[in-house]
């Protein structure tokens, strides 16, 4: 199963489909093998991800460490931590912040990785695009959705986007420190058989 992954993330690397909309050309960033147990998928990356090619690599991945309560060396940890965003190069950048992840991305994508990678007993879902996509029938806000998140299917785990832009969201629902991220501990080491 590993060595079917190597073909596979060499092609995602060398994709070219979206080259004539991406501001910044394209740079796919992912990371996966056969033996990851969890798997985190989030938006698109950022112009630092971009530039370093690291999943995280910037602010929004301090804070997501932060709240896995995890170091850099576990987080990328490609035997047992997978990191597939929702659209693999950076998007651009438009009046609110980075546009939206490419469409073309996830359907293209994510069901050859995800077939490759058996043994993913947890999946992050970062952000609301992660979420249409792997919760398509679920329906609420995305507060609602990660204040619930006990009911949401497994192996899914919802969180909001740990962006310093969501700084305020964060505030205003002391909530997900004290209730969410104590459980996303508990999962997570849960997965990793910590």
């Amino acid at each position: 199963m590993a060595d079917a992954l190597i073909p596979l993330l060499e092609e995602v690397r060398g994709c070219r489909v979206c080259e004539e909309v991406l501001p910044l050309g394209p740079r796919p960033v992912v990371r996966a093998s056969a033996s990851a147990r969890l798997l985190v998928i989030g938006q698109a990356p950022g112009t630092r991800v971009h530039a370093s090619g690291i999943p995280w690599d910037d602010p929004s991945g301090v804070r997501l460490r932060a709240w896995l309560g995890m170091t850099p060396d576990t987080f990328y940890d490609v035997s047992r931590i997978a990191i597939m965003p929702m659209g693999f190069c950076y998007p651009g950048r438009g009046r609110g912040g980075d546009l939206p992840p490419r469409p073309e991305c996830a359907p293209r994508w994510h069901p050859s990785l995800l077939a490759g990678m058996p043994d993913i007993r947890l999946v992050l879902l970062i952000g609301r695009y992660a979420q249409q996509r792997y919760l398509p029938d679920w329906r609420g806000s995305l507060s609602d959705t990660v204040a619930r998140h006990r009911e949401v299917p497994t192996p899914f785990f919802p969180l909001p986007h740990p962006s310093p832009r969501n700084t305020r969201w964060l505030r205003q629902r002391p909530w997900f420190e004290a209730e969410v991220v104590p459980a996303l501990r508990e999962q997570v080491a849960a997965a990793l058989g910590q």
